[in-house]
């Protein structure tokens, strides 16, 4: 939202500086975007004196002009017809930089003839589109600031223009008087009264207006009225400088009056050439594929349900959108019909989406206007096309009814402590609310009409705290309910994350914050994709469905940050991934991902290319460091986008599983454009079961001076048989003694011949009561050689 600060002062009476205004505007919430002050940019511009102007000798068009500046006398050369000798002038010194013509002015050679400046038009200052002559000042001194002189005799020209960001709940504040409102309540001035005396037709409007009844919630009211014998034209200076300001181009008065009051009042209008307009007007909505030729010169076809105003001709508006080009004002126009309607919000929304039209009546109508003000609007623009294209207005012509938004919300003084902190009087608040339009009926305030965001009393105290400036707020410690030290607050899973999140970064990670959303496609690889996670209004094509896994996110980046030469990353995420779109239909994740190669290992600075162990190890690090138990099973069986034969699950038995490492899929890889080798893990904080005793004594401390036993063992196994059921097997064989087995080798083929292999375990016995005799070993030995044999048939090999 562009605005000047003269256009400000149009409805705010105040003496406030332009730094205050800015200030006061973002602790308003109105947040100021940025102000463009023409003075900055022609502070380089002196005022010259045209001495002497004579023909170029070289050059029919070109004069050699001796001018008079603020540093003596210099040589320009002009080309302008109406350089002469006497006149008063702008000069750009060589080195002033012209934003007209983007340049930085130098000593130059003109037709053998050196130049030391330029003399300017309006238009290479940027102050008009004049450009047939430099410029003629009918005053000033010769080496005065040029700025300083047209801030004294025609301000209009150096008016700075304020760009504020409107949130979507503020609608009101896309008029002038909107953000004028604002100011006057803070104190910074006070609100001019701008009512209007309503105009009386002379003669019966000939054109008819009606809404269809399938249509009323479309479009609930629509005010016009004829106005014949107009002088189109031009418009008058100061609407055209205010337009240009904010950077509208003005077109004629007609059209120019209607941009006015979009931005000076928040409501958009249309006219039409009532000449070219057959019939009556009728509101309706399109059945699907009706066609209009919009002002843009576009041709638009229409989808079923969109709201259209049509005469007997055919489509000739696209409601709260754009207006029809055949019945569009032109400077020929004499009579035209002046519509003031109100438009539902979803509905403008829905039809400028579909047809890809940003209009500025879209962007107001679709944020809401205020609907009390549609009659009041055609009065406005009525009185200023008689005042100054002149004319004859007909009596006004109703469709519909006003919508009925009125509402009130009891306003409690106590509230404004309790919700946000602030110590403010009641009468304060009560005045704060009557100067932004409220009317206060004893305890209650009703809602002004042009306010769709208060819904409620919590809404009537932001008002009153944002007025005050929430600046003022100051922090306060909360009581202490009891002594000592707090419990508590966070829960298991919490304290988990933070721990993984943690662990993982000293591991070497970098983390990583992706989009919960991701596309289809990836989805897909993922076994997500489903309609179940689908977007009903994505942010784009390729934020399309909810994540169900962090893998897909971390990939997308791993391919982006090797697309820029990064080849070797370790790239982390926690958050949640979605099984569905609905309650509980989500869970914690914590993944990590390895690509390229290793940092340096040894003193050599060697590195190696990841693999399925490195993140094995991480996984087991992050999962030991949140509490999980040290004794879990790792099994196959995880999920397509892992390596079929290079991962494994970290379980609690068959159906509990606390993580997965592995290599991600090829397939995967290829998909997502990652050049492996890439490993992965994947683990779910949620699953790590509690700890049976809770409390911040230690457990005790076990010490045992018995020496411990180690014995190997190499089986004969099927090929197909898993080392770790050989592991399982043998530690059951005494839970008491065996402390601890492990796979130091395996064999395949020599003399074991087809579909065989050996694999050799190392068995630690650690005593407990008695050190261990021979006797004891072979007893035990015996009882793993069974357990083992009885497990997967394995024999011990001779």
């Amino acid at each position: 939202m562009k605005f000047t600060f003269s256009w400000l002062k149009d409805h705010l009476d105040t003496t406030a500086s332009l730094d205050e205004i800015l200030e006061a505007l973002t602790d308003l919430g109105l947040e100021v975007e940025g102000v463009e002050n023409p003075l900055e940019k022609l502070s380089g511009f002196t005022i010259g004196k045209v001495l002497e102007a004579e023909k170029h000798p070289d050059a029919d068009k070109l004069k050699v002009c001796k001018v008079a500046i603020d540093d003596g006398e210099t040589q320009i050369i002009c080309g302008a017809p109406n350089a002469r000798a006497g006149i008063t002038v702008v000069v750009a010194k060589p080195g002033t930089y012209v934003p007209g013509i983007d340049t930085t002015i130098g000593v130059g050679k003109i037709r053998g003839i050196d130049s030391f400046g330029m003399m300017c038009s309006e238009r290479e200052m940027e102050l008009s589109e004049e450009h047939d002559g430099i410029i003629e000042l009918p005053s000033g001194e010769v080496g005065q600031s040029f700025a300083d002189w047209l801030a004294q005799n025609d301000p209009s020209k150096v008016d700075p223009v304020i760009d504020i960001a409107i949130t979507p709940n503020r609608p009101d504040a896309l008029g002038v008087r909107g953000v004028a409102r604002d100011l006057a309540a803070r104190g910074l001035g006070a609100l001019k009264p701008h009512d209007v005396a309503p105009v009386d037709g002379t003669f019966p409007c000939p054109i008819g207006v009606s809404i269809d009844d399938d249509t009323l919630d479309a479009a609930p009211v629509f005010y016009g009225r004829v106005i014949k014998g107009v002088k189109n034209g031009p418009s008058p200076q100061w609407l055209q400088e205010k337009l240009r300001a904010i950077g509208l181009r003005p077109i004629s008065f007609l059209v120019d009056v209607t941009n006015f009051f979009t931005y000076d009042r928040n409501r958009p209008l249309h006219v039409f050439d009532a000449d070219k307009l057959a019939g009556s007007l009728r509101i309706h909505r399109a059945k699907g594929g009706e066609t209009m030729m919009g002002l843009d010169d576009k041709s638009y076809t229409f989808q079923p349900d969109m709201t259209l105003i049509s005469d007997d001709n055919g489509v000739q508006s696209i409601a709260g959108v754009m207006g029809g080009l055949p019945t569009g004002v032109t400077m020929e126009t004499t009579n035209v019909f002046v519509e003031s309607a109100y438009f539902d919000t979803v509905r403008t929304a829905y039809t400028g989406r579909a047809l890809k039209i940003n209009s500025d009546a879209r962007y107001r109508f679709e944020r809401g206007i205020d609907p009390a003000w549609t009659p009041v609007g055609l009065e406005h623009a009525t009185r200023m096309i008689l005042d100054i294209a002149g004319g004859e207005a007909s009596k006004i012509v109703v469709a519909g009814e006003i919508p009925d938004t009125s509402r009130a919300y009891k306003l409690d003084p106590a509230r404004v402590v309790s919700l946000v902190g602030m110590d403010i009087s009641e009468s304060e608040q009560r005045q704060t609310l009557t100067r932004l339009g409220f009317v206060l009926e004893g305890n209650m305030a009703k809602v002004p009409s042009w306010r769709p965001d208060v819904m409620g009393e919590a809404d009537l105290v932001e008002e009153v705290a944002r007025i005050a400036s929430l600046t003022k707020l100051q922090g306060k410690p909360m009581p202490r309910i009891q002594a000592g030290v707090p419990k508590p607050i966070l829960s298991p899973l919490q304290k988990r994350e933070q721990t993984g999140r943690r662990t993982a970064a000293s591991l070497g990670y970098n983390e990583c914050v992706t989009y919960s959303f991701i596309d289809k496609a990836a989805a897909t690889l993922f076994g997500g994709g489903d309609d179940a996670t689908m977007l009903a209004n994505p942010i784009s094509a390729d934020l399309s469905h909810l994540r169900p896994d962090l893998l897909p996110g971390l990939l997308q980046a791993a391919a982006r940050n090797q697309a820029r030469g990064f080849p070797d990353q370790a790239l982390f995420e926690i958050g949640a991934v979605f099984s569905g779109g609905e309650p509980g239909e989500q869970s914690l994740q914590i993944s990590g991902l390895l690509v390229g190669r290793t940092g340096p290992k040894d003193v050599h600075g060697t590195s190696r290319g990841v693999d399925v162990f490195d993140a094995k190890a991480d996984a087991e690090a992050i999962l030991a460091a949140m509490g999980a138990p040290a004794k879990v099973q790792i099994l196959r069986g995880g999920d397509g986008w892992w390596h079929p034969g290079r991962h494994g699950r970290i379980c609690l038995g068959p159906k509990k599983t606390l993580g997965i490492f592995g290599e991600v899929h090829p397939k995967v890889l290829k998909a997502l454009d990652v050049k492996g080798p890439a490993v992965a893990f994947t683990i779910w904080p949620a699953e790590i079961p509690l700890p049976r005793k809770t409390g911040s004594t230690r457990p005790a401390l076990v010490l045992n001076d018995l020496q411990a036993v180690e014995r190997d063992f190499a089986f004969v196994v099927d090929a197909e048989v898993e080392a770790l059921n050989l592991v399982n097997a043998a530690a059951g064989a005494d839970k008491a003694l065996i402390a601890d087995v492990r796979v130091f080798d395996e064999f395949i083929g020599g003399s074991l011949g087809e579909g065989k292999k050996s694999i050799a375990l190392t068995v630690r016995l650690q005593p407990v009561d008695a050190t261990l005799k021979e006797k004891d070993i072979e007893a035990i030995s015996a009882k793993i050689v069974e357990k083992v044999q009885k497990a997967t048939g394995g024999i011990l090999r001779g």
